[in-house]
């Protein structure tokens, strides 16, 4: 049963905060909930932004966390189970009001659910630099995906890379390709309007049908059948497709069969949550998600964000926004009242 509403702030208005719950298939709320005790080494935020993460979301939506993941998709300081009731989500920026010293008033980045205040300790809080607004902050962890995918797809300058899939991980797949040196970077996507989004990030753009094909490297991104065998099709011999996609439960069909032995491809997967191994013996998940906070510097990237929506009124909104087909990129959960 989900967790009743209470009053946005009692008595003891400084220990608690309002929480988005995803309490039911498709259904959210905002929940007070209590703020642990600070100790000498924690800040208080207050939260600026958080995004929502459409394909992760969409799944705990609709309750389609598979049962055998459930400890493992565990997000920091996440609280309830899987299914319902669960207060979920990992791309929160805010301001800290209370803390060290040289903490206070600095603007962070945490993987922490949509809350509009919350305590954390300091290590888990990535400052934002100067160059990145804390809007746009609210895509590191996305970037840091994209950056691992990067590392475990084994990617150079000069090849011939083809994305599959036009959200916002795809984008930033293709977006990082794009900056290596003689790099040929196509997105492959089924909405023509991401053609114009690809031109303004700098890289090509092609409907299924006329995917390239001979591509050294293949990322697919679209969490579809279809998609998968777009990619499996785009790829030359010897080729890696690495796959991005999280379908949570149920079953999904690969065309393993036609040229997928004869020419000798290789379908691996690429997952956040381990280094990959390429970097592993000298980056550690503090370093990897620095280098994806600077890599945010570039103004191109406010375009991956299409959506604002007020924290007061996202228990009605993000059920539209999580709803299959539905349009647009990172919803960016603004706290603040703007006029």
């Amino acid at each position: 049963m989900a967790r009743e509403l209470k009053p946005a702030y009692t008595a003891n208005a400084r220990a608690k905060a309002l929480a988005l719950w995803y309490t039911a298939p498709r259904e959210c709320r905002l929940n007070e909930v209590s703020l642990p005790a600070a100790g000498p080494d924690d800040c208080q935020i207050t939260t600026l932004w958080s995004g929502v993460s459409r394909g992760t979301e969409r799944l705990v939506s609709e309750g389609r966390v598979p049962a055998c993941e459930h400890e493992r998709m565990r997000a920091p300081f996440q609280e309830g189970d899987f299914p319902f009731p669960v207060k979920f989500g990992y791309c929160a920026v805010g301001r800290v009001d209370e803390g060290p010293a040289d903490m206070l008033g600095r603007t962070v980045f945490c993987l922490h659910p949509h809350q509009d205040r919350f305590v954390a300790p300091r290590s888990c809080l990535m400052p934002v630099p100067d160059a990145v607004p804390a809007r746009r902050a609210i895509l590191a962890a996305n970037m840091e995906t994209a950056l691992n995918a990067h590392w475990d797809g084994g990617s150079g300058p000069a090849d011939r890379i083809v994305v599959v899939g036009g959200g916002v991980l795809g984008l930033l797949v293709a977006w990082l390709g794009a900056r290596l040196p003689g790099a040929q970077v196509t997105l492959v996507d089924i909405e023509p309007a991401r053609a114009a989004l690809a031109d303004k990030l700098g890289f090509g753009f092609a409907l299924p049908d006329a995917a390239p094909q001979g591509a050294d490297l293949v990322f697919h991104a679209s969490a579809t059948s279809s998609g998968l065998a777009t990619a499996i099709a785009a790829a030359g011999t010897e080729a890696r497709i690495v796959e991005l996609s999280w379908y949570g439960e149920g079953a999904v069909s690969a065309p393993l069969g036609g040229a997928f032995h004869a020419r000798r491809l290789q379908l691996i997967s690429s997952q956040v949550g381990m280094i990959s191994q390429s970097r592993r013996a000298r980056w550690d998940s503090s370093r990897r998600a620095e280098a994806a906070m600077a890599l945010l510097a570039d103004d191109r990237l406010d375009a991956l964000i299409s959506e604002e929506i007020a924290f007061r009124d996202a228990p009605r909104r993000i059920p539209e926004l999580l709803e299959r087909g539905a349009a647009g990129l990172t919803a960016a959960i603004c706290y603040e009242t703007r006029p």
